[in-house]
């Protein structure tokens, strides 16, 4: 070789791998290294995008499994309302690598911390799942008994899983220094009140990539051969505490975490990355990819960005993959998906 640029395919070339390529179907973005077949059993967790893969894995035939299903007789949406079926457990939202580590620690161990249990009109609420009893608890006792019964779901979920689908969203969470435990939500948003034992906490580089290595090594715990597969949510920010411009926070909380989700999925062989959030984020989209509020991605770039994971995994033609029957007649709302993030809006003075 002349040079070490002179062997290398066309996709590392700026001008024929963007300017020049297919920016709807973007050939060759994405060469899978953990592989879904329909047969695969597939679980998802994490931050509100990942509620997308779920519907178009399932939606494609794959067996995405649900430890949680909604009780018979409840409407669909009900169900959505009360957590079901949203992801494979009735985790909610789980926005960051450290609440991942922590759910499954505690599911392994069978741990429910009392204290964090929050009230609201003398209802109670799960402070790491807030979200999933939209009116709450008559009494803390039950509220105690739900998450235990969650906890074994989600360990029995795990033990029943072939890929472990974990969509990275945030930075940024709260502690509750007491239990030393990440709450889903800053206290007082859905339910409790602010407290001293309450501390922000921006989450490193160094200290998402121990987490992602813990949770891999406790999901092999419950399950040898399970893979994880992990994207990063396009969604920005609804709003930051860091004292930063929410534009700079979003930019730094998403930088942070596209690299460690990289890093992690190029060190490890069951482990992979798909790039969810250059395809929507990518200045090089020929039409815009998130609606008017400029946080929710367009159905359209969901629909695109899902065909293109679809196709790469051998689960749709790659002819008009994004006119495929199955997902035409789609009809989602701007906010198709639940993100209990969004309630911070509604505290802007």
């Amino acid at each position: 070789m002349s040079h070490p640029y002179e062997d290398i395919p066309s996709r590392s070339f700026w001008r024929s791998g963007v300017v020049e390529t297919d920016r709807q179907s973007w050939p060759g973005m994405y060469m899978p290294k953990v592989r879904i077949r329909r047969d695969t059993a597939v679980a998802t967790a994490g931050s509100c995008f990942a509620q997308h893969i779920g519907n178009y894995l399932t939606l494609a035939g794959v067996n995405v499994l649900d430890a949680e299903p909604k009780p018979k007789g409840m409407s669909d949406a009900l169900a959505r309302r009360y957590g079901y079926g949203l992801y494979s457990a009735r985790y909610g939202n789980v926005y960051t690598a450290r609440q991942m580590r922590e759910l499954l620690e505690d599911a392994i161990a069978g741990q429910v911390y009392t204290r964090l249990f929050l009230t609201r009109e003398d209802r109670w609420f799960d402070a790491l799942r807030p979200g999933v009893e939209p009116e709450g608890c008559e009494s803390r006792e039950e509220a105690i008994e739900l998450r235990r019964e969650h906890l074994m779901k989600v360990a029995s979920l795990a033990q029943m899983a072939d890929v472990f689908v974990f969509t990275l969203g945030l930075t940024e969470g709260w502690i509750h220094t007491g239990v030393n435990r990440t709450m889903a939500m800053a206290p007082g948003v859905i339910a409790g009140s602010y407290r001293k034992r309450h501390v922000f906490h921006n989450f490193t580089y160094d200290e998402i990539m121990a987490d992602l290595a813990e949770i891999q090594r406790l999901l092999r715990m419950l399950n040898r051969n399970i893979r994880l597969l992990l994207t990063v949510s396009p969604v920005p920010l609804t709003a930051t505490a860091s004292g930063q411009h929410v534009l700079a926070a979003t930019t730094y909380s998403k930088s942070v975490l596209r690299a460690a989700a990289g890093d992690f999925a190029a060190s490890r062989k069951s482990v992979d990355y798909f790039p969810s959030y250059e395809l929507v984020t990518t200045w090089a989209n020929t039409t815009p990819a998130f609606a008017a509020n400029l946080r929710s991605v367009r159905p359209e770039t969901v629909e695109r960005v899902m065909a293109i994971f679809l196709t790469a995994q051998g689960l749709l033609e790659p002819v008009e993959a994004m006119q495929h029957e199955e997902f035409s007649d789609r009809e989602e709302a701007e906010d198709d998906v639940v993100c209990e993030d969004a309630l911070l809006e509604a505290l802007r003075k």
